[in-house]
């Protein structure tokens, strides 16, 4: 047995606990928490057999119940003076990190206020930044879930039709605006029938947890597919996630009320009386490791609540890994936009980083991350770990 040595400091501490897979050198994916920097195996450490294979969907269809039984058998372990076995620990550095989940649907948003009505602003000058439905419903649509790759996997420049505005015919080739999406991700545990609603108060009943997202966007290649049916190509080339899932258990300190609307909603999206489901994150989004922006998620317009119940209003089923995402996370200032567009706005501003170099979209060999902690009890901090891509050149 082994006592646990956790830095007082770490984000990855008792009141974190984080879920992952991950793959020790020469052995089979087996699932895991991270404790500071190190991983403990759950099928090991607790002789659980549904820890042991390749994905977290089975225990996560398990249900609440079961996820507050482990959660506190972890805490109790981990706390204990002997401490789990020796040789269910493993150091960070030696494992290889896997996609958490078997993502069955993927369904991404656009909750933030200030990033859709910057866009509005650069697509539609002149005219209302947001359309007549955004404050009365989240916007969103369904993604492609067999390109959601974990971070660290490089992301090829996607190719498809272009045309700019002045172009009199479309062209064929590689992206030329390849943007980023600082987003956050909630991960479904328990699944819900066809045919039923899951209510804001039904949240975390069914969603298990939350991760980071990169939304990956070819802005040129979206921009002449998307009308009138929305986005398609321009996204579907990949999405990345973060390697850990941090419970919903651990982000009690994190919920905070969303920002003030002022258009009454329909009552299955009033949330006055279901409890506050904004969340107060802090993201950091690095470009070839120079801090281009902090996009803070307490200002999302839309909750996490409001939009599975949204997702599922129609009788739309969910099931254990599913995933939704939030779209771009972005704040009022210039240094919280979670995206290039926004950044560089439409590419017409250079951002220029520390080292001299300049940007208004991504140029092969780019590599972007995004990480983003949270507030925990007494004082601590919560780390979702981070979510890293680079590009590399299109094929052909």
């Amino acid at each position: 047995m082994a006592q646990v040595q956790i830095p007082v400091d770490s984000p990855f501490g008792l009141a974190n606990l984080p879920y992952g897979v991950f793959a020790p050198a020469g052995g089979p994916p087996r699932a895991g928490v991270r404790v500071g920097d190190q991983v403990l195996d759950l099928a090991a450490a607790l002789g659980d057999p549904v820890f042991a294979g390749p994905a977290l969907n089975p225990f996560l269809a398990q249900g609440p119940a079961r996820w507050r039984e482990v959660r506190q058998r972890l805490t109790s372990l981990l706390a204990g003076q002997s401490g789990p076995p020796q040789a269910a620990l493993h150091p960070l550095a030696e494992v290889s990190l896997l996609l958490p989940v078997e993502v069955g649907d993927y369904v991404d948003f656009y909750a933030s206020e200030h990033h859709a009505s910057n866009l509005g602003q650069l697509f539609r000058p002149g005219a209302e930044p947001l359309l007549p439905n955004w404050k009365h419903l989240p916007v969103g649509y369904h993604g492609r879930s067999g390109t959601v790759v974990v971070s660290g996997t490089p992301v090829v420049r996607p190719r498809g039709q272009r045309k700019a505005p002045a172009d009199d015919r479309p062209t064929y080739g590689p992206s030329r605006r390849l943007d980023i999406e600082a987003e956050v991700g909630f991960v479904v545990g328990t699944g819900s029938k066809l045919g039923q609603q899951v209510t804001l108060g039904e949240f975390a009943g069914h969603v298990f947890g939350v991760c980071l997202v990169n939304d990956w966007s070819a802005r040129d290649l979206q921009a002449w597919e998307y009308l009138p049916l929305g986005p398609f190509l321009g996204k579907s080339f990949a999405t990345s996630v973060s390697p850990w899932i941090v419970p919903l258990a651990s982000l009690e300190h994190a919920r905070i009320a969303p920002p003030r609307r002022d258009t009454p909603l329909l009552p299955y999206l009033a949330d006055d009386g279901a409890g506050p489901w904004g969340l107060n994150l802090t993201l950091q989004v690095r470009l070839n490791g120079h801090l281009v922006a902090s996009p803070p998620y307490a200002t999302m317009y839309w909750t996490p609540a409001q939009m599975l119940a949204h997702m599922t209003v129609n009788g739309a089923s969910v099931r254990p890994g599913d995933l939704f995402a939030s779209g771009t996370v972005s704040g009022p200032r210039a240094d919280q936009r979670g995206s290039l567009i926004e950044l560089s706005w439409g590419g017409h501003d250079v951002l220029t980083l520390p080292d001299g170099t300049t940007r208004t979209f991504l140029e092969d060999g780019d590599e972007v991350t995004i990480s983003a902690s949270a507030p925990g009890p007494n004082g601590a901090r919560i780390g979702f770990g981070e979510v890293t891509g680079r590009i590399l050149p299109a094929h052909g």
